[in-house]
């Protein structure tokens, strides 16, 4: 990474990861890190959260963790209150945390549909609203994980077409209301990427994968590596004129066809 961005260009740098135990979040936690950040790892399950720590701790980085459920406001406010007082205002506040599981409206329950549009767009409003006093001022940088949903209908899809348009709204409104204050909002739309539990519910098959990469123009899936590169790039100094935007990094996905027929 020396190649492509400086050594420890976020040094002193606090961020706060929502959805970061795991996958995506995971990942874009362990850059920062890299980068001399200090991260607060945000998830459900203590135990993945602790594992995920202990890999940023192995590599020479500082870690905490905060086991809570996005869709309690109360936790998240505790959460951000207690980074600010231990480690000062936050920085980066990436929100991460996401739901999803392949159903057709007509065999999906209103729990389940709403289920996702809490733990997406609930949790995404949460975060930011709960943060915002805690954030630096100017200077932080907000970063929501959307998706392709959110601009091209797929089948089986349609609580998560729902939520991710909402985060993309939500963080363009953020853009305009929190940019005299300096504080940038902008979004994240990964394409298939590999070793992601999202994927591994949408395409769980050789035949899936195959037909998923088929409608990639590049003609194959990302990695978490290349969507880790866009969010440090995008906390970094070089994006401080960037904000209300949504940056695709997915092979060119979104510029196919909506999948009308995927499961």
């Amino acid at each position: 990474m020396a190649g492509i961005f400086r050594d420890h260009i976020l040094k002193d740098k606090i961020a706060f990861v929502t959805g970061g135990g795991s996958g995506i979040g995971q990942r874009m936690a362990e850059r920062f890190a890299e980068h001399g950040a200090k991260v607060v790892l945000v998830g459900r399950k203590q135990d993945k959260l602790d594992a995920a720590a202990s890999a940023i701790h192995a590599a020479g980085g500082f870690a905490a963790t905060a086991a809570l459920d996005v869709r309690d406001y109360t936790a998240v406010e505790a959460a951000v209150k207690k980074t600010r007082e231990d480690l000062g205002e936050i920085d980066i506040l990436l929100c991460g945390a996401a739901g999803n599981f392949p159903a057709p409206v007509a065999g999906m329950s209103a729990n389940g549909f709403k289920a996702v549009i809490d733990i997406d767009l609930l949790g995404t409003f949460n975060t930011c609203r709960a943060a915002y006093e805690w954030l630096r001022k100017p200077g932080a940088s907000v970063i929501s994980i959307s998706a392709n949903q959110a601009n091209v209908a797929i089948a089986h899809q349609a609580h998560v077409c729902a939520a991710k348009a909402g985060i993309e709204l939500l963080m363009k409104t953020l853009a305009i209301e929190w940019g005299p204050q300096g504080i940038r909002a902008n979004c994240i739309t990964p394409g298939p990427t590999d070793d992601t539990e999202g994927m591994r519910r949408l395409a769980p098959t050789p035949e899936a994968r195959a037909a998923a990469e088929k409608n990639v123009p590049l003609g194959r899936y990302g990695t978490k590596d290349e969507l880790a590169d866009l969010a440090l790039f995008l906390c970094s100094p070089a994006a401080s004129y960037m904000t209300g935007a949504v940056y695709h990094c997915d092979g060119g996905t979104s510029l196919t066809s909506s999948w009308t027929s995927r499961f």
